[in-house]
């Protein structure tokens, strides 16, 4: 569980980025490399500390691993009965 609001923040913007990049039609290796990425800059600009760093990757890993947050949702056709 993440508790140290920075680190809350960088997992909001990588899960919703991750989604976006989903619905434009990437795929799971190149969100994993956008993962990386984002992971390597955190670690190089020590915006937040290397452990908080761990658990953000286990946490985002733990997402992006499961499949219902990208699921495409079809919306629902309501149909008028006069």
């Amino acid at each position: 569980m993440l508790q140290d609001t920075q680190t809350i923040r960088s997992y909001q913007r990588l899960t919703d980025a991750l989604v976006e990049m989903w619905n434009r039609g990437y795929r799971f290796d190149d969100l994993r490399l956008y993962l990386d990425g984002y992971l390597a800059a955190l670690r190089h600009t020590n915006a937040i500390e290397p452990y908080q760093i761990n658990r953000l990757e286990e946490e985002t890993t733990r997402y992006l691993y499961d499949r219902s947050n990208f699921e495409m949702v079809q919306p629902q056709i309501q149909t008028d009965y006069y």
